[in-house]
Order: structure tokens, then C-alpha cells, then sequence
């Protein structure tokens, strides 16, 4: 089924792309919206994993760069990998206070988890050890890829958005299949709402099945409710400034406010993860 939703997804964010380029710039302007759509699936495939954790700014843990975070949570991730049956992820660390922490990868044998030093500085073993898993819950369950790939060619529409905005205006309205500054003002306005439609389509389940399964190889839902409530709690304290194309990678929605972001949540609501968990003691 994610093989599925990988092909749509792809399919979905290069029409989008051909679109732009149309708007802004015409036929010359779709046919750069193809090289950049054929471009970024090749590039979303093989290189959104480095492309996610660079955007995060995260270093990699070992024994070597982190040894106090090593020796904390490879403790905890090693014996989850051996009852789910994966191999070990690359472990990283991110300098934000925001507690928070996401997987990535294109399937299990290349994937990673980062986790944020507030996480660290906040969570006990315990919550830590739930919030873990639920990221090996994406792992397991082939999450990984999609999520992955719609950050990187959701953050490539968002660009061609603006570039929209401000190169648009250059063509004439009477030039054969010339852009204007009105395509290039929509796309610049619809291509970040399309992208976090999309991640939202694919999104909202997956917790549910990554906290299912954080409960079940851990032994017992208690860690992550209680992570989750923290997370909650200091995330509104301790606002975390991510872009709203890679948000959606988060255990945690790292941003808050109303109106349209809250429409276009990329997670069910905390209460309703604590709720389904409840169901699990």
C-alpha cells in the first residue's frame, strides 16, 4: 500500500510542478517543470534522507562524536530493533531545545532517527524509550520513504512557488504561452497548501500505527502517552520553528496557531493518540 501511495505521491507533486512551470512560464516554463520533476524523484529516492537531516541540522551519534548520548540511547534502541526484526538505524542528534524527534530513510536498511537534545534534556528513559519506538514504528511499517520524498519535492514546490512570484511578472500576458505575475502570485500562494494537503493525506493514520506499535514492542503505552504529553505541553512552550513541508516528519507537530494551519494539521490531535493508546493497556 505505501508503494502505492509512493507512486501517487510522485505523480501528484510532478503534475503539480508542470503546472507551476506552465503558470509561470508558459510551454519554455513546462518543460522546465519536467527536468525539475524528473529531476526531484530521482533526487527525492536516493538523497531525502541526507537532504531531511541536513535541513535539521543534525550530527551523527556515536561512540565517537556523542558518547554520553550514545551510551543513552543505544541502549534503548538496539534491543527495539531486535523484537521488531530491523536492522539498526543511524542515530542522530539535532541542536534544538524543542523536545521532538523523526525517522528517515528509503526503507529499513537505510534509515536513520534524530532526536532533539530537548528531548533529551526532557524526557526520562522511559518516555524516551516510547517516543523511540514510535519512530521504529515508521521504519517498520515502510513510512519512512514516502515521508521522506513528499519533505524534499514539497520543499522543491514551495520554491518554484516564490520563484513564481518574483520571475513571473517578467513575461507578457501577450507572449504565446507566457507566464504572468497573477500564475505566478497563485502558485506562490497554492503549491505550500497542495504540499501540506498531500502530507496530511498520509500522515494522520500513520501515528496511530506507529504509536500502536510503539505500545506493543515496548510492552505498554505508558512511555509514549506520557511522552506525548510532554510533548505537547513544552512544544507550546518552547515553539519549534520547522518548515510546514518537513513538519509533517515529526512525532510531534513542531509548530503551533489557528486558522489555516490548523486546518492543514499534518497529525491527528494529541488527545486522540492518547485516547487510541488508552485502548491498548
Amino acid at each position: 500500500m505505501n508503494g502505492l501511495k509512493t507512486v501517487a505521491l510522485l505523480g501528484v507533486m510532478s503534475s503539480i510542478l508542470l503546472l507551476g512551470g506552465r503558470l509561470v512560464g508558459g510551454q519554455s516554463g513546462l518543460m522546465i517543470g519536467l527536468v525539475i520533476a524528473i529531476a526531484m524523484n530521482f533526487f527525492s529516492y536516493f538523497f531525502s534522507e541526507k537532504m531531511a537531516l541536513s535541513m535539521s541540522g543534525a550530527e551523527p551519534v556515536t561512540p565517537e562524536s556523542h558518547p554520553d548520548i550514545y551510551r543513552r540511547i543505544q541502549p534503548i534502541v538496539q534491543p527495539l530493533t531486535e523484537r521488531m526484526g530491523l536492522p539498526m538505524p543511524r542515530l542522530w542528534v539535532t541542536p534544538e531545545h524543542t523536545p521532538n524527534a523523526f525517522a528517515t530513510g528509503r526503507n529499513p536498511s537505510h534509515s536513520s532517527v534524530a532526536v532533539t537534545v530537548g528531548l533529551l534534556e526532557m524526557m526520562n528513559d522511559r518516555e524516551l524509550q516510547g517516543v523511540i519506538a514510535h519512530e521504529l514504528g515508521h521504519i517498520l511499517n515502510r513510512d519512512i520513504l514516502i515521508s521522506s520524498m513528499a519533505a524534499t519535492i514539497g520543499s522543491a514546490i514551495s520554491f518554484v512557488g516564490q520563484m513564481g512570484y518574483f520571475f513571473g511578472g517578467r513575461h507578457s500576458d501577450d507572449d504565446e504561452g507566457g507566464g504572468s505575475m497573477a500564475g505566478g502570485l497563485l502558485m506562490m500562494l497554492v503549491a505550500p497548501i497542495a504540499a501540506m494537503v498531500i502530507q496530511m493525506a498520509i500522515s494522520r493514520t500513520r501515528e496511530f500505527s506507529a504509536d500502536a506499535a510503539a505500545a506493543k514492542y515496548t510492552g505498554s503505552p505508558d512511555g509514549l502517552i506520557s511522552g506525548l504529553r510532554k510533548l505537547d505541553t513544552l512544544g507550546r512552550r518552547i515553539p519549534m520553528d520547522a518548515p510546514p513541508t518537513t513538519a509533517h516528519m515529526y512525532i510531534m507537530k513542531p509548530f503551533g496557531g489557528g486558522g489555516m494551519m490548523k486546518l492543514f494539521s499534518t497529525h491527528p490531535a494529541t488527545e486522540d493518540r492518547i485516547a487510541a493508546l488508552d485502548q491498548l493497556r
